[in-house]
């Protein structure tokens, strides 16, 4: 029986946000987004992740302004966003009714795949979302639905086996995921493993399962065609002006691989390259500005040996950069298994990658394992992360933490509910509803962009202009 493949676009979101710093404006993707709404792709992922950051804090844009806008130029379409758990999409855990309700707005404003994933794999910090997600599905406008698709962060380590992921996705099935999506962010499955995985869990589970990998070590080609062998039913690409390296495997050179085959996407690969062509014209931009770095294009394959994400590498010769220590970087790249094996063997995704990987520079440079710690490292080994797969060695707790109580609950559990507090602090700048959610995730940017908005429609720089009395300095 033909066993057709799906395509979930990401140009829009994660193409950008792993080559380009997140750096695409919506003027530039209006003017495809009828051409992209009608090749018939499962999804086009354009929302969450760090978008909703860079909007605010470099773009001057509202994040539900730009959903809204994409919505409408794209109806027959369903639009995908990635949120972080219970982080939201932020870097800290928020009350549930923070997350209920942007779970809300997310669908009332367009959504429909919501990609929920926990940087630990602690299926604690999904439950709110997946909660109000299930509540929330007759919100949709859209008339496409809303799926739930709860998300496996792969990495490699001693606990993390194929029966690990498999229990996991039966946990995730049990909780109300419509589709569970097998995660590389770090580019470490390989194809073979990938066969074997994507078939247990299509043994294991009811519910599609959607894979999503990179290209940063060079097998992501080969990770997805094992993985259509396995019987995968859909799997993340992004067009060519911005496929490949560290972002996902090209959209063009899969669906010709597959055409003709049992797996054949039905796609129009002529169709496609025109749509490529506007967003070579992108790429150029993103060039010229800075942000687009060939580095992002080209194979590295210390991921493989390191289990270091793309993003993470280039985080950490930063940090080694402005050390004046690049000297050091083979030692921490040695270093960063070890850190990640001693708290636990967290799975290098935000906001633990940072985590392990800021620790493992400040072991090298200070000459001494742990003499000097994060207080993010402090936070992970007190629990306020969620559960660690496994439990960190008594004498390294007590290094880092000494006798400081530890968390055993879900972390959010000790949060009380925020939403009314927000609204109270900003009450002077609301315009919309959705105005306090972005506040409650980005408090000084969103308040800044607020002054803007508030002074560009009064025509008043927002810098020097008084936004109170409307007085404009000559």
């Amino acid at each position: 029986m033909a066993k057709k493949v799906q395509l979930t676009e990401t140009i829009l979101r994660d193409a950008h946000q792993s080559q380009a710093a997140t750096r695409m404006r919506i003027d530039e993707m209006l003017p495809v987004a009828s051409k992209l709404d009608e090749v018939g792709y499962y999804s086009i992922e354009c929302w969450g992740g760090a978008t909703f950051d860079s909007c605010l804090r470099f773009l001057n844009e509202d994040p539900w302004e730009r959903l809204r806008k994409l919505r409408k130029a794209m109806p027959k379409t369903k639009l995908q966003m990635l949120l972080r758990g219970q982080n939201i999409l932020g870097y800290k855990h928020y009350a549930d009714d923070v997350v209920e309700e942007f779970v809300k707005k997310s669908i009332q404003n367009g959504i429909n795949v919501i990609r929920i994933f926990d940087a630990l794999n602690d299926t604690r910090n999904m439950k709110a979302c997946i909660d109000a997600i299930l509540k929330y599905k007759n919100e949709d406008k859209s008339g496409l639905g809303v799926v739930c698709e709860a998300t496996l962060c792969y990495t490699v380590s001693e606990v993390h086996t194929r029966e690990y992921f498999v229990n996991l996705a039966k946990e995730l099935e049990g909780m109300g995921a419509d589709v569970i999506c097998l995660k590389d962010m770090a580019n470490l499955l390989l194809p073979y493993e990938t066969y074997e995985l994507v078939k247990a869990l299509k043994q294991a589970v009811k519910c599609p399962i959607h894979l999503h990998t990179h290209n940063t070590s060079g097998t992501g080609n080969m990770i997805y065609l094992k993985a259509i062998e396995a019987g995968v039913d859909i799997v993340d690409t992004a067009l060519s002006p911005m496929g490949n390296g560290t972002s996902q495997p090209a959209t063009e050179p899969l669906i010709a691989t597959l055409q003709g085959t049992e797996y054949d996407t039905g796609l129009d690969l002529s169709y496609v390259t025109e749509i490529a062509e506007h967003f070579k014209g992108v790429a150029e931009r993103l060039t010229k500005d800075g942000y687009l770095n060939k580095k992002a294009l080209q194979t590295d394959v210390k991921g493989l040996i390191y289990q270091v994400p793309g993003g993470m590498l280039s985080n950490l010769m930063n940090q080694l950069k402005e050390a004046n220590a690049m000297d050091k970087y083979d030692e921490v790249l040695a270093e960063v298994p070890k850190v990640r094996a001693d708290l636990g063997y967290p799975p290098l995704v935000t906001p633990s990658s940072q985590i392990v990987g800021s620790q493992a520079v400040l072991n090298v440079l200070s000459g001494e394992r742990y003499k000097m710690v994060t207080k993010e490292v402090k936070g992970i080994v007190r629990g306020e992360y969620g559960k660690l797969p496994v439990e960190i060695k008594a004498d390294l707790v007590k290094k880092i933490i000494g006798d400081e109580p530890r968390i055993t609950c879900r972390p959010a559990d000790n949060i009380k509910p925020e939403l009314e507090k927000y609204r109270e602090e900003i009450k002077e700048y609301i315009e919309q509803e959705e105005d306090v959610l972005s506040y409650a995730l980005f408090p000084q940017v969103a308040l800044k962009f607020f002054k803007y908005r508030q002074a560009n429609k009064m025509n008043l720089d927002s810098e020097i202009g008084d936004v109170a009395t409307k007085i404009q300095p000559v």
